[in-house]
Order: C-alpha cells, then structure tokens, then sequence
C-alpha cells in the first residue's frame, strides 16, 4: 500500500544556508525509514540574503526529488509556505521549517498515525529548549486564542505536522491571500492525533522573527478566529457610558449637598479625559485590525510571485538510499 502513495514535505526558507542541507539528509534518512513511499521535498526560499539558493540548488542537481521555488521578495512567512501548499502532489503534506527546530525524525511517527486513519497528524511542544520566559508567553498567547475563538484550537502547535491530501484540498477552499494556516486546520475540524515532542534549540543562524512579525501573526490568529475583542469594544462603550452618567449624578447630588464647599477642580476633569482618550484609542486599535484584514482580503493578491523554479518538471520518486557527499555549494566554491 505505502509504495503507491507520495509524501510531499515542504520547507519555508529564509537565510538558512547552514540548516538546508542537514534539513534534506535527516528528512531523506525519515521518509527512507518510513517504508516505501515515493515522495517530493519542495523548499521555497523568500529571496535570502545568504547562499541558501546556492546550497538549494546543489542538493537539487543531485536529487530531482528536491523541487526549489525563489521567491521576487521576502514575501512573509504567513504566505510563503501556503504558497508552497498549494504546489504540493503528495497523498500527504507534511510542513516542517528549516532551523532543524521541528525533529525531522519525528516524520516516521507522523505517517504511522496517518496510516492508521488519521488526517491530520500535528506536533505538540510539550517542551522547549527555549528561553523560559518565552515559551511560557507563547503557551500564554495559546491558550488566549483558544479561549477567544469561537472553534476549538490546538495549544502549542506551530504548523508542523501531516496533512492528508482531502486537508489540503479544504484549504484551498478558504481561498484566503493572508491565511491563518493553524486556524484553518482547527476550522476545518477533521480528525487529528497530537504528537509531543521536546523542541532544541536552534543550531545554526539566527532565527528571523522579530516583535513585530510575531505581533502580527498574534493578531492574524484573534482576528480571524474571534470576534470577542470587537464585542469587547461594544460592551466596554456601553459601560464607559453608565460609569459616566453615575459619576454625573453623584457630582450633582454632592454638588446640592454642600452647594457653598464642594469644588471638584481640574484634576478630575483632566484625568477623565485622557483616560476615556486613550480608551478610545485603544478600540480604534482593535477595530483597525479587523478593517486591516478585510482591507487585506479584498486585495485578492497572490501569495507569492516567483522568480524561478527547480525540479518541478520531475515526479516524485524514491528517495535515494545512497549519501549525498556532505560538501557545501561554498565548499566547492
């Protein structure tokens, strides 16, 4: 049965020149392990500053299993990899990065359980290797999400995981341009079995996320999950409002009380003011990610736009039992 289907695994890249190849081996070593399957590793590379292509393109002369897409520009990292989705041929998709920080030998795993019937099949970190603190935010902002959405969400879950080809296709149904990718797995809601595993620690480079990519996917996930924060924002205008009417009638009954003593002076006013101020700002906030992402919708632009392909006029095939000679593209000059 395994020998005629394929696995695709797709692999986002970003200045990874001294991952890409370990990537590839250790990915090779899993699908070899996992039985008889043919498969196709596609990379796509967001237009890197470093020599991943060159390292990419030296695996893929050797290896027409390994399919290449270059991106124009850095296109994101929400849109790359769905962009890498769709070119997927595979009975199976499974979605690994490339800072060796999602165990590729965990893919053997993956296909067991989606043998036994499962269609989505995802990695859970139960651990990590990672700054406390962070990983203690991150489970944080998890569970936050979880709690807003109006679907059931999978906490602590990146991405990583197997995909049965009639995922896929649901996917290509929400025919978003800025798709939150773990929500539309929760959305879709098919049958899945979580796997644990300890997250290392990156081993070489340095990761590319920053505060403001990690904001946005934050608010990516609230806006298209959830519609509490602008519930929020009508519930806390209309408490805003009683609280002010309460405070008015209070200043006037003590006002009629000690009409010649009571001065309430300036204080009170200022402070209420700038309070209700920034309240305001804050929901004019709120509410401007939601229009952003409508905003966004309505564009319909592509995920990506690509500046070549490598490979692709090749079918998946067996995974080559022999090493590839370790030498990097550099190396060889």
């Amino acid at each position: 049965m395994a020998g005629n289907k394929t696995i695709t695994v797709i692999t986002p890249c970003y200045n990874e020149e001294g991952n890409v190849r370990e990537l590839y081996d250790r990915v090779r070593a899993a699908i070899l392990a996992a039985g008889d399957y043919k498969y196709e590793h596609i990379f796509i590379d967001n237009a890197s500053r470093d020599h991943t292509l060159r390292e990419l393109k030296a695996i893929a002369t050797q290896d027409k299993n390994v399919k290449v897409i270059r991106n124009t520009r850095n296109f994101g990292h929400v849109r790359s990899p769905m962009h890498a989705l769709y070119q997927a041929s595979g009975d199976a998709v499974i979605g690994i990065v490339a800072d060796l920080q999602d165990p590729p030998e965990m893919i053997v795993d993956l296909i067991r359980k989606w043998e036994e019937g499962y269609p989505v099949v995802i990695g859970v970190k139960a651990a990590s290797d990672e700054n406390g603190l962070m990983f203690w935010i991150r489970k944080q902002y998890y569970k936050l999400v979880n709690r807003l959405s109006g679907v059931e969400t999978y906490e602590n879950f990146t991405g990583f995981g197997l995909y049965d080809r009639k995922v896929v296709d649901a996917i290509k149904q929400f025919d978003d341009p800025y798709p939150y990718f773990r929500g539309m797995i929760a959305e879709i809601g098919m049958p899945h079995y979580e796997i644990p595993y300890h997250q290392p620690v990156r081993k070489r480079g340095i990761t590319n996320n920053n505060f403001y990519s990690l904001y946005d996917l934050a608010m990516l996930a609230i806006t298209n999950l959830s519609k509490v924060p602008l519930r929020l924002v009508t519930f806390s205008g209309f408490a805003c409002a009683l609280l002010c009417v309460l405070m008015s009638l209070i200043y006037l009954v003590y006002k009629l009380i000690f009409w010649n003593r009571f001065s309430a002076g300036i204080a009170p006013l200022v402070i209420g003011v700038f309070f209700f101020m920034s309240l305001q700002m804050v929901f004019l906030g709120i509410i401007g990610e939601y229009i952003g992402t409508i905003h966004t919708l309505v564009q319909k632009r592509p995920f990506v736009i690509e500046q070549e392909r490598i490979n692709f006029e090749y079918g998946p095939g067996e995974p080559r039992r022999e090493s590839i000679p370790a030498e990097s593209a550099l190396e060889r000059g």
